[in-house]
């Protein structure tokens, strides 16, 4: 029994060692949902693997991490439209007013970037600018990494 455990975690192993971006895809994107975790990590361990271009490496946690956050926008559509509501509709749209989509660039900082992509969704921001905003920042932020890693500042 104990022999078959460890064959299949072997293949596991061997899987995930094997496909270095499949892995940083799905740590994006789990980072990005309202899971704790960072893919940050991830992301320098696939570089020091040099067998992927920076470009591909960067864009496939970009793609993975956006989902992730469009992920918690959605749940955040599923609940009901508090913004009708009088006690809560005042609040919401003067954050709105105040903070816009533009916040959404905002998404890719730790503690509040998953609330911000939720409260899209819960305030029925319109999709399209959201998912833009949201790629741009999960964008920015990966670039930044790759430019830090590779010496650029």
């Amino acid at each position: 029994m104990l022999e078959a455990f460890n064959a299949a975690f072997e293949s596991i192993a061997l899987w995930f060692s094997d496909s270095a971006l499949w892995v940083l895809f799905i740590t994006g994107f789990l980072s990005a949902t309202i899971l704790p975790g960072g893919s940050e990590a991830g992301l320098v361990a696939t570089f020091s693997l040099h067998q992927y271009s920076v470009f591909l490496v960067v864009s496939t946690a970009t793609v993975g991490n956006t989902l992730g956050g469009l992920t918690n926008y959605w749940l955040g559509f599923l609940l009901p439209n508090r913004t009708q509501n009088e006690k809560y509709g005042h609040k919401a749209q003067y954050w709105l007013s105040k903070y816009g989509y533009w916040s959404l660039l905002f998404s890719w900082l730790p503690v509040i970037g998953d609330p911000l992509c939720f409260a899209a969704g819960w305030l029925r921001m319109h999709f399209w600018p959201c998912l833009w905003l949201i790629l741009i920042g999960k964008a920015l932020r990966y670039s930044l990494i790759a430019a830090l890693y590779y010496g650029f500042f």
